[in-house]
């Protein structure tokens, strides 16, 4: 990733690496947190017995995770709009570390799982605010020059985060028990919080907002979805993200399940082994994406790579090794990485600075409902004609998005310029 000469390295910046080691530190805490959820679950239901109820309960926690964002992220955007998005960042990650620490203490004196969901859904509204602003102050703290460079370096801190609290919190869970790896999620929030808190942040000027009211509100959602409509390069990055969540819906269901019964002994750290390697894998991609994939365009990039994640999932469905399911990680990893590294630069090129907060808020909006569209379906397929089938179906879904990135070239000349995958 080249840099003008003129500009420090972004991890130099203050900001910027503000920024980035809050969120390798938090997202380290969220990858635990899903563990350990698991976790959880997986000791509710006596370690998946239940095949119906097993795919009940997942599917439950994946809604819960879901639906504030399709309650409340096309409203969120117009607030975080006018907001000052280090405040918003800030008291997040405060309310998550309280709800996350609710989570075990409130199971360990009702071992009812009703509640857990009720936390889990207000965590999540958290990030229905968190998210966008995050996306919209990357842009308003470093250089247009290093934009997409500032993106790649947090992919990349998801990668780490992914590989290294997989790994670890896989292990945590099933040695220390699923509620002390939700301590140390609220842990990671604080630390987060510290990190944000150092941010010297400046909004950049933007046009003047009206006050909030309800038709100002739909006027202004109506905006956002103006943007998607007509820029090609955000609906590029909409199509590619969709395959991936569309693929994460099916894999939290299906693949789970998939991975417990292949194992002599079911656990959480067989889970965490595998999301580190596809973490590996990613951070693979995004090496080779920043070198030789400089050399061809985003569409191939973002097409080619969702085909051949369709054909690396059909072989993870069809396996039962466990030296398969990691091999087959590893290479969607290294096939998504294109989608991790470049639809965030996408969407932000294609977006005006005033109108980012509602553009974000649209795409968690769209992302979790194809998210929570392949649960529902995975929920009710796994059980009648098992997982292997239900991967084989997301693998085929994945593939057709792939031609559709692809069909984006076709129609937007524009983005076939070769030269704009490069750090900048």
């Amino acid at each position: 990733m080249s840099m003008p000469q003129d500009r420090p390295p972004l991890l130099a910046q203050r900001d910027f690496a503000a920024l980035w080691w809050g969120q390798l530190i938090s997202l380290l805490g969220d990858r635990l947190n899903y563990l350990a959820l698991g976790g959880l679950l997986l000791q509710h239901t006596g370690r998946f017995a239940d095949a119906a109820q097993s795919s009940l309960l997942l599917g439950v926690l994946g809604n819960v995770m879901l639906a504030p964002v399709l309650l409340f992220a096309p409203f969120a955007g117009p607030w975080v709009d006018r907001w000052n998005l280090r405040s918003t960042l800030i008291v997040s990650d405060l309310v998550r570390t309280a709800l996350v620490v609710a989570i075990p203490v409130s199971y360990a004196m009702t071992q009812h799982i009703g509640i857990t969901f009720a936390l889990v859904f207000l965590m999540f509204t958290c990030n229905v605010f968190f998210l966008p602003a995050k996306s919209a102050m990357t842009p308003e703290l470093v250089d247009p020059s290093q934009l997409l460079a500032a993106n790649t370096l947090l992919s990349i801190a998801g990668i780490i985060a992914t590989a290294v609290g997989a790994l670890i919190g896989g292990w945590i869970v099933d040695h220390w028990g699923w509620a002390t790896a939700l301590w140390i999620d609220a842990v990671t929030y604080l630390v987060s919080v510290g990190s944000l808190a150092l941010i010297r942040y400046r909004a950049r000027p933007r046009e003047a907002l009206p006050p909030v009211t309800l038709r100002g509100y739909l006027r202004e959602i109506g905006d956002g979805l103006q943007v998607v409509r007509r820029s090609a390069a955000v609906g590029l990055a909409l199509t590619a993200l969709a395959a991936v969540w569309l693929g994460g819906g099916f894999l939290h269901v299906a693949g789970n399940q998939h991975i417990q019964r292949a194992a002599s002994v079911p656990g959480m750290e067989r889970i965490g082994i595998l999301m580190a390697v596809l973490g590996l894998g990613a951070g693979a991609g995004t090496w080779w994406v920043n070198t030789r994939g400089r050399a061809m365009a985003r569409p191939v990039l973002l097409g080619v790579g969702l085909m051949l994640t369709a054909v690396w999932l059909t072989t993870f469905a069809t396996s039962t090794l466990f030296a398969v399911f990691a091999v087959a990680g590893f290479l969607i990893g290294v096939c998504i990485a294109p989608t991790f590294v470049l639809t965030e630069t996408l969407l932000q090129e294609g977006t005006e600075v005033h109108q980012r907060g509602r553009v974000f808020a649209m795409r968690d909006f769209a992302m979790r409902l194809a998210f929570q569209l392949a649960i529902l379906v995975a929920a009710f397929v796994t059980p009648a004609l098992g997982t292997s089938f239900t991967m084989i179906l997301a693998a085929g879904l994945i593939a057709v998005a792939g031609l559709l990135s692809l069909g984006w070239g076709r129609r937007a000349p524009e983005l076939m310029r070769i030269g704009q995958a490069s750090g900048g």
